[in-house]
């Protein structure tokens, strides 16, 4: 099963996000669900059936949103659900099997010094479905190359790497050791053993240095990490927004579902 969600905002890039998605989804044979959550806020005394309009504006909204893109020969359904983004999207993979998400950094923010969104950065962060985040203008193109960057080759969870298989790209491994590193760190587990084309030690503070000293001397075409609420992705976890100036990714980004 081949399933691949687009939460779709009301940014310039959503359109670009869903032809990315799209583009990804022809080459692998998935299925694309395009997904917009909305809530209704009425004051005491309407008389008007507001749930009714805002559901129908919504779903003429993600209509359009699919009718602007090539939808080449892939499979796009849409799904309009009220409430929350992130409750919204735990039911449907509850019902659907989500495989993986395909956003834009930023959904709704226009702010230009705002890398992750509101609303990206809380799919991030409250759910476990592996996600993909395409940096704005983006256009699609085969992925060769993966840079899996960790600080740990201790995974407690099982079939975590199966987003990877998607890719069907050269997996280079960078094992940043930072002053916690055990020897246990350095084993790899039995699953990333067998996907490695290259392996990298670097010693450094934090993960993310380790991967900004790797990528001014090396080139992937996509950057995977795990979701942690410590390591890589700390300031993830403190708050939704990110700004630029805190992390900035020009590359696609893979984040895999928690390993602890």
């Amino acid at each position: 099963m081949k399933n691949i969600l687009v939460p779709i905002g009301s940014s310039e890039n959503s359109k670009n996000t869903l032809q990315y998605a799209i583009d990804f989804a022809e080459t692998i044979n998935a299925e694309v669900f395009v997904f917009r959550a909305y809530n209704v806020m009425t004051k005491a005394g309407t008389i008007i059936n507001m749930d009714e309009i805002i559901h129908r504006e919504t779903k003429l909204y993600i209509r359009s949103m699919i009718n602007s893109v090539d939808r080449k020969n892939v499979n796009v359904k849409m799904i309009s659900a009220k409430g929350s983004a992130t409750d919204s999207i735990k039911a449907i993979d509850k019902e659907l099997g989500i495989d993986l998400i395909i956003l834009g950094p930023k959904n709704n923010s226009v702010k230009e010094d705002v890398f992750l969104g509101n609303t990206s950065g809380s799919i991030i962060k409250q759910t476990e479905i592996p996600t993909l985040i395409v940096p704005e203008s983006y256009i699609f193109s085969s992925i060769s190359t993966t840079l899996l960057a960790f600080k740990s080759g201790v995974i407690n969870k099982e079939d975590i790497l199966n987003p990877l298989h998607l890719f069907n790209s050269k997996i280079d491994l960078l094992l940043v050791k930072t002053p916690d590193h055990s020897d246990e760190d350095s084993v790899l587990n039995k699953e990333i053993e067998v996907l490695k084309s290259s392996l990298t030690f670097s010693n450094n503070d934090t993960t993310f240095q380790g991967v900004l000293e790797y990528l001014k001397s090396n080139n992937p075409d996509m950057l995977c990490v795990f979701r942690r609420k410590r390591g890589f992705f700390k300031k993830l976890w403190e708050k939704n927004i990110v700004l630029k100036s805190e992390f900035y990714c020009t590359i696609p980004l893979l984040i895999l579902s928690g390993e602890n």
